[in-house]
């Protein structure tokens, strides 16, 4: 009989969890949605200005941190390093963008450490090597990342009110509006004379690797992308799913590193995002590891650059 009544009781404490979650499901759960071609056109244009304006601080002769006013009037911060001296580049330079981690912020291109927490993701000697390969590295920080912090919304508070609170406007503009300033970005790059516009790669890590898809999606200007172990994103946040612009990727180069034990993505889900690259100049690597790749990982880069 005490037997039988457990388990009565354990029975009923069953049905209670599960009606909770279902009625949290409900309420709160994300709920996949759709969105036609033009529809993320839309979401991912943005107002051209003719000229854009860099305020340029020189750190030395080579470097440069600066800031500039996005399509919303919003400031945008970031840092370009060039391979050598800028008044000796006598004939324009490949850029190599770098777009960082959720959390990180774009100091991570440039050193191995910031605030006493190591680089891990390795970022920093990606940026020593296209240096050396005669590129220009330049990055910026994320919306609500770095100098752009919202202490009122940090990006903790966005992705606990993601996956507990169904509010996915908050993270899906975070992602939208950090590629819309990269647009922007990409403006004073095709007009800066030092600069060869047709030899342009994106590289992106974690966030930077899903933002760097994104972009490449929705810019033809990106030909060549770069992909560290990005998230999987499915159309529960669907304007910022890669899967969902894989049609602006078909004439791009991408390079996909991926995971076996990542948390944020599957073997099955990184095979999927490969599978679903339109484009025939396209390799997959895969690592022994999990989401933090192992540091010789960036050798693998090298024939990119």
């Amino acid at each position: 009989m005490p037997q039988t009544k457990g388990k009565k009781i354990m029975l009923s404490i069953g049905v209670v969890v599960a009606g909770i979650a279902a009625l949290w499901y409900g309420l709160f759960g994300l709920k996949p949605y759709s969105l036609s071609a033009e529809e993320l056109a839309v979401r991912y244009a943005y107002p051209v200005k003719h000229q854009v304006q860099l305020e340029l601080t020189e750190l030395n002769p080579q470097s440069f941190e600066f800031t500039y006013q996005s399509f919303d009037g919003v400031t945008v911060n970031g840092r370009i390093h060039y391979p050598q001296d800028l008044k000796t580049i006598t004939s324009p330079v490949p850029v190599l963008i770098g777009a960082h981690a959720m959390g990180r912020s774009q100091i991570r291109w440039w050193q191995d450490s910031f605030k006493e927490r190591a680089t891990f993701e390795q970022t920093d000697k990606i940026t020593a090597m296209a240096l050396a390969k005669g590129y220009a590295v330049v990055a910026i920080d994320a919306r609500n990342h770095g100098l752009r912090k919202d202490p009122a919304l940090t990006v903790v508070d966005i992705i606990d009110n993601l996956h507990w609170w169904g509010e996915r406007e908050p993270y899906e503009q975070m992602l939208v509006d950090t590629v819309r300033d990269h647009r922007v970005l990409l403006d004073w790059l095709v007009q800066h004379p030092q600069i060869d516009s047709s030899k342009m790669k994106l590289v992106g890590y974690s966030m930077g690797a899903q933002i760097s898809l994104l972009l490449a999606g929705v810019d033809s200007r990106i030909h060549s992308v770069a992909a560290i172990v990005p998230p999987h994103m499915n159309n529960t946040t669907a304007v910022v799913a890669p899967l969902n612009l894989m049609e602006g990727l078909a004439d791009n180069q991408v390079w996909l590193f991926t995971a076996d034990d990542d948390e944020y993505a599957s073997i099955k889900q990184n095979q999927q995002l490969f599978d679903a690259l339109p484009n025939t100049d396209k390799k997959l690597f895969r690592f022994d590891s999990g989401h933090l790749l192992p540091a010789d990982y960036v050798t693998k880069l090298e024939p990119w650059l």
